[in-house]
Order: C-alpha cells, then structure tokens, then sequence
C-alpha cells in the first residue's frame, strides 16, 4: 500500500486552527491522528513543514497532506476459519466461535480473532497507521455471536460513534439459572473493578463504577432454568453476567459469576450475541445482522425441553 497525498486550499476569510481544519476536512481520522500526522512532519503548509497543529490558516493557504502506509504490527496473520456473516468495503461481521480471544493479549498471542482476521485480509487499512483491523467491541472469550471489525479508520470512527451513542442495538440469548424476579424488566448498575479479585469485574457503587443498563425479557421456562433474551444500552465488561448474577439467576455454565458446579452439561457459559441492528457509513436505512445459536448451545436446549 502506497502512501496517499492529498491536497487542499483554506479560502476562508476568518483564520482557523490548521487542526481543526483538517479534522473537517478528513473525518475518516481522529483529532488525535491529526496532530500525529502534524507531528512527524507529513502536513505542509505553503510548502513547509507545519509548525503546530494549532497553526494559525490564512486565506489562500495551501496544505499539503502525506499519509503513511500503515505500519507493519506485530501481530502475526493466521489461516484460521472465520465465518463472515457480512463484509463490504468498511468493516466485516464475523460470527465469532465460543473460545476464541477477540484481540492478542498476555497468555493469549496466536489464534485470536484479530489474528483470524489479518489473515483474511491481508490488505486491510488498519487504524492509527498500523496493519491492523479495528476492534469497535468486544465479546468474552466464551461468549460466541456477532461482532463488528472496522476495515479503515472512516469505518472505525463511524462506528464508535454508533455505539457511544447507543444507536446500536444488540440482542443476546442467555440461559440463566433459575429465574429472574420478573418475567421482563430492566437493570441498571455500576460496574468496575471486583475490588476483591482485581481479574474480575463487580456490581459496585457509582463513584467505583460506570453506569451499565440492560433490558430482558423471558423467552422459555424450564424446571431449573430460563432462557432469556438480553438488550444491553451500555457495553461494560461482562455486563450482562454481571446483570443476570444481581438478578440472582447466574447464567448456566458461568463459573466466575455463578454457580462453581454447572447445572448442565456445557463447556462453557450459555451467552450468545444473536442479533445486531446498526446503520453502516455511508448508508441511512437500519441494517439487521443475524447468528443463530451454535451447536453445543442448541443441544443444551434440546436435552432441556425434553425434560421439561
């Protein structure tokens, strides 16, 4: 991938900040990106090197702007299967098998998600200059379902936004133990840092915590078990186990949250992303992304509704 070169000329009458120019001028990139580039000397102004991002534009003004190839990243690309629900020149939805890592992490530096999908893409843009695809969110290592990745940074960004502003709804299907205290309902906490197991994450007070808010619903009742259907406004980590353990109805197979013994015959925790609604860039009308349950998950509800 060749280095870009773009070329723009400041008419206005009033002067303004060279970086807030830009940011209008290249919303794919993040103010942050921004002053990167104007750092290491790839913004010209008339034809030199721009002094600062807060350099002030004059009528006239030519700007000359060079963006870098991505930089290679550690991250190694693998031949790992993926299945691609949907890909379009922007992003990729991948419907992500239970024990895969989203992102290389300590413990966790080959077989990840990302690795998958450097592997898929060899030519993705990446975010911030390097070689990698963009994590907008993220799922439990054994939670499977839908997740998105950004394919460029315009993507990335737009993406985000979807999510800070709770524009994207998300659907998951839980089976929880026991039930909850209503058939419906909404929950709201805050959640941080388990101040007691720093690799966990707990329900705690507001000043310890950020505000996580979730709808439910039942589906299906069972003897021991119900299946619920989780709406999450917020994304915090492990927000909807969380959740279901203030219900006191810890999901099935959830053995950091829940029960130590699992009350079914499961590998892992019963949580799987199953739909998600969202606009693309460039597009105006809602889009629905659809996964349905995986195997290990389905049969766990097939042996139940037998004994039910």
């Amino acid at each position: 991938m060749s280095e870009r070169i773009l070329h723009f000329q400041f008419e206005r009458e009033t002067n303004e900040r060279l970086d807030k120019f830009l940011v209008a001028s290249l919303p794919e990139f993040s103010r942050s990106r921004i002053k990167g580039l104007i750092a290491a000397g790839h913004v010209d102004v008339n034809g030199r090197a721009a002094r600062k991002a807060g350099q002030l534009l004059e009528a006239g003004t030519a700007l000359e702007v060079r963006i870098p190839p991505p930089a290679r990243t550690e991250i190694i690309a693998e031949q790992i299967p993926l299945d691609v629900v949907f890909e379009n020149g922007d992003l990729l939805v991948v419907n992500k098998p239970a024990g895969m890592v989203v992102h290389p992490a300590v413990g966790h530096s080959s077989g990840t998600l990302v690795n998958a999908v450097l592997g898929y893409d060899a030519e993705i843009e990446g975010i911030g200059g390097e070689e990698r695809p963009g994590v907008v969110h993220r799922l439990d290592k054994d939670t499977s379902g839908l997740i998105l990745l950004a394919k460029n940074e315009r993507a990335h960004r737009w993406l985000q936004d979807q999510f800070r502003l709770r524009k994207v709804e998300k659907t998951y299907l839980a089976l929880v133990d026991g039930k909850p205290p209503t058939l419906s309902g909404r929950v709201e906490t805050y959640i941080g840092r388990d101040p007691k197991n720093r690799k966990r994450m707990a329900n705690v007070s507001a000043s310890k915590g950020r505000e996580a808010i979730s709808e439910y619903k039942t589906l299906e009742s069972f003897k021991r078990h119900t299946l619920l259907e989780f709406h999450p406004f917020t994304g915090r980590t492990h927000q909807i186990r969380l959740h279901c353990a203030f219900l006191k109805c810890p999901i099935a197979g959830d053995e950091v949250y829940g029960r130590k013994s699992s009350t079914i015959l499961l590998s892992r925790h019963f949580l799987h992303a199953a739909e998600l609604r969202i606009i693309l860039p460039g597009e105006t009308a809602e889009r629905m992304f659809e996964a349905a349950l995986p195997d290990d998950l389905r049969e766990a509800l097939g042996q139940l509704r037998k004994e039910n």
